[in-house]
């Protein structure tokens, strides 16, 4: 099994992707993606969504076959996302892996999204250093974890997100400005036009209690942009949208930066990781550059079209459990959609859609509940 092609299937949110990747090599992916459907509506729709994977899910699994110059036949494991992400979006998913995987007489294995989004580095820069700090940064989860095996070691939380992620802070932002959906690359795009230094935005939990300095926390930033918003309409003004873009990204990026530094100069790692949709930032990607080239750290960061959710990030989770000789998911693995990150094998049973108990990666016990066993005390 150490040179099967994987094959991973992602369909947690509004992209249904597929990727097939062996040895730690990616061979070939597509993708297909609902996000225009949804812009009218200001965010994703979730039974929208999940009627464009039932649509998009074979052709997309064609076309990733295709763009390797492979055959079903040659597909040796399958991955597909089990959580988190929307519930009928990732049952769709799941199905089709499912049928593909008893079609074809090879394993399942189940993955947790970030996870994927942390693999998804490794087939541009190769194995993650262990240990590293990544940083994950998206529309739904800001995180800061430590990273060693990350097929068979528990994932380390230095800090989450309080509340808002960072990336819906650009999202509901960008509709205050008046800003398409999605509004991170409408942020972007507009605020090459604006000054930083323009409006004063907060800085959310850079002071404050020790237990917070690796947390974030973004719904006080929305509001401020709200207030600011709202200030100019009640004067009457029109809205320098361009400074308030730049402003806000430049307050997202210093946060996000100015704690992943310090997680790793905190504990001893020397290199940090980002990865999420919010790593094709561009301010997110210069700042993090440029404080790391500072503090004598390295920085890894994928490729834009890694950034953002795909199959392939879920084909090197897969690629990596085989290897590692993980156990493939039971017949009876199901989804959860608000599973928490303890490994990267997720592999919750129960029919209800609901989750149950999560497997957990080779080298560890049978697990428990999702959510409700501990890392262990090495970690």
């Amino acid at each position: 099994m150490s040179s099967a092609v994987v094959l991973g299937i992602e369909s947690s949110c509004d992209e249904t992707g597929a990727g097939l990747v062996r040895d730690g090599r990616l061979l070939g992916s597509a993708l297909a993606s609902s996000m225009e459907e949804h812009a009218r509506f200001g965010g994703v729709v979730p039974e929208v969504a999940a009627r464009a994977h039932v649509h998009a899910l074979t052709p997309v699994v064609r076309g990733a076959l295709a763009d390797a110059g492979l055959r079903a036949g040659d597909i040796g494991a399958v991955a597909v996302t089990t959580g988190p992400g929307l519930s009928g979006a990732l049952q769709v998913g799941l199905a089709g892996a499912k049928g593909l995987a008893y079609a074809l007489g090879v394993p399942l294995y189940g993955v947790h999204h970030l996870a994927g989004h942390v693999a998804a580095d490794t087939l541009a820069h190769g194995p993650l250093p262990s240990p590293s700090v990544v940083l994950i940064v998206s529309g739904g989860h800001t995180s800061l974890l430590l990273v060693r095996d990350l097929a068979r070691d528990p994932i380390v939380h230095l800090g989450d997100t309080l509340d808002d992620a960072a990336g819906e802070c650009f999202d509901k932002a960008a509709r205050l400005f008046g800003l398409p959906y999605p509004g991170g690359p409408a942020i972007d795009r507009t605020a090459r036009e604006g000054d930083p230094r323009a409006v004063p935005f907060p800085r959310p939990l850079t002071t404050g209690p020790p237990e917070n300095r690796f947390s974030f926390s973004f719904s006080g930033l929305k509001t401020a942009a709200a207030r600011w918003t709202e200030h100019h309409h009640a004067a009457g003004r029109p809205l320098p949208v361009a400074d308030g873009a730049a402003s806000l990204q430049e307050a997202v990026a210093d946060v996000l930066t100015r704690k992943a530094v310090a997680a790793c100069t905190e504990h001893g790692v020397s290199t940090l990781v980002v990865v999420g949709g919010v790593a094709a930032n561009s301010r997110v990607r210069s700042l993090a550059e440029e404080r790391c080239a500072a503090a004598g750290i390295a920085l890894r960061v994928p490729p834009l079209r890694l950034c953002t959710d795909n199959g392939a990030m879920i084909a090197a989770v897969g690629d990596l459990l085989v290897r590692a000789g993980a156990e493939p998911a039971p017949l009876d693995v199901s989804v959860d959609p608000s599973a928490p990150l303890t490994y990267a094998a997720l592999q919750p049973v129960g029919g209800d859609g609901s989750g149950g108990r999560q497997g957990q990666a080779v080298g560890h016990g049978p697990g428990g509940r999702a959510g409700r066993v501990p890392p262990p005390p090495c970690a």
